[in-house]
């Protein structure tokens, strides 16, 4: 089979490389179809930053089994989305479901060999059947739709909920839309690049001009300084994750979705605020797949298309076969994009045309 292999900072050869071997019991052979790039592919691929080469990225991922699963509950032909964290089995974590929070996991794309190759061995507890009418696009965001719905369903949404979200990117977008599902009233969205604020006010939300004035007076000022209720930091740089604690209203709620690229220095004045106004900060990392059918997971899966819009968020789709061109492209900066999809199997390359020309994000590319 074929994969786009990381030999190296900045150097991915497409490869002929062997079926890979089952991942332990209950592994199924899935044929992979779709995989997102996550910003921190592009500083695998840019910096090295990572467990070492060689490697095959991509861990937002599509797929469709090869065969049955070993229980027969998913059947050869069924369309997934793939889990990439692979716990150990004896960690205490794992026997509660919290698979991302154990020690010592696997992790496709980053420990291990993940999407960008066509041909995938999954445990089946880690494949999800995506719904009839959702195309293999859609299911390779059901990784970064799960990791922003984890985030903000740290925060309780009281009645008439005022939330910000710093950051319009792909999971700032994603989360944005989770909260308005879970019942915020009004959602503000801040961001520095013009066509990542357009975007989000077609899709419904209210924006901040971050370049034209610092994202949290903005905010206290269209509250009247009260401050919002939740506070998402979706930017990853320190000064926005200072000003989502300044923005965040008396016992608020702020979680930290980004990760920082620079340090924090937390000024006594943010502490006393922190102090005085009971704020709570959240941390979150990954998604919960467990219980099976009621996990967060099932319930991207259910939104995804309907009441959660991923396909603006689409700005390129490429063959997996230019990986070592798109890759470049995306660490030197040299095109605008907003979320950028492989198409590893001809039925994603299928969908490619029409999803773009429905895609917001690709029309202000263009």
């Amino acid at each position: 089979m074929k994969a786009a292999v990381l030999h190296g900072i900045r150097d991915v050869r497409i490869e002929d490389v062997p079926l890979p071997d089952p991942t332990g019991v209950g592994s199924t052979l899935v044929r992979v179809d779709a995989v997102g790039v996550c910003g921190s592919d592009v500083l695998r691929f840019g910096t090295g930053k990572g467990y070492g080469f060689p490697l095959v990225l991509g861990h937002e991922m599509s797929g469709t089994l090869a065969e049955d699963s070993p229980s027969g509950r998913l059947m050869a032909g069924t369309r997934v989305a793939i889990f990439p964290c692979l716990p150990r089995p004896d960690d205490p974590m794992t026997e509660i479901g919290e698979y991302a929070l154990g020690t010592d996991y696997d992790y496709f794309g980053s420990r291990r060999d993940g999407g960008l190759e066509e041909f995938l061995q999954v445990p089946e507890r880690n494949l999800f059947a995506l719904r009839e009418d959702m195309t293999l696009l859609e299911g390779a965001m059901v990784e970064p739709a799960g990791v922003a719905l984890h985030a903000v369903r740290k925060a309780p949404v009281p009645a008439n909920a005022t939330a910000l979200v710093i950051g319009a990117g792909p999971i700032g977008m994603l989360a944005a839309q989770w909260l308005r599902v879970l019942g915020a009233t009004r959602v503000i969205v801040a961001d520095v690049d013009a066509r990542k604020r357009a975007l989000a006010e077609r899709l419904g939300f209210e924006t901040i001009d971050a370049a034209a004035g610092a994202s949290d007076e903005q905010a206290l000022e269209s509250t009247g300084g009260r401050g919002v209720d939740i506070a998402v930091e979706a930017s990853g740089l320190a000064v926005t994750f200072l000003q989502a604690i300044n923005a965040a209203a008396h016992a608020g709620h702020v979680i930290l979705l980004g990760d920082l690229r620079d340090d924090a220095v937390l000024a006594k004045e943010i502490v006393s605020r922190i102090l005085r106004r009971e704020l709570v900060l959240h941390g979150t990392w990954n998604a919960k797949i467990a219980p099976r059918d009621r996990s967060e997971w099932d319930m991207v899966i259910a939104h995804l298309g309907r009441t959660v819009n991923v396909g603006d968020l689409i700005s390129h789709v490429v063959d997996f076969e230019d990986a070592q061109q798109s890759f470049t492209a995306l660490a030197d900066r040299a095109l605008w994009s907003n979320k950028t999809i492989f198409a590893v199997s001809d039925a994603a390359r299928s969908e490619a045309s029409a999803a773009l020309a429905r895609s917001f994000s690709a029309e202000v590319m263009a």
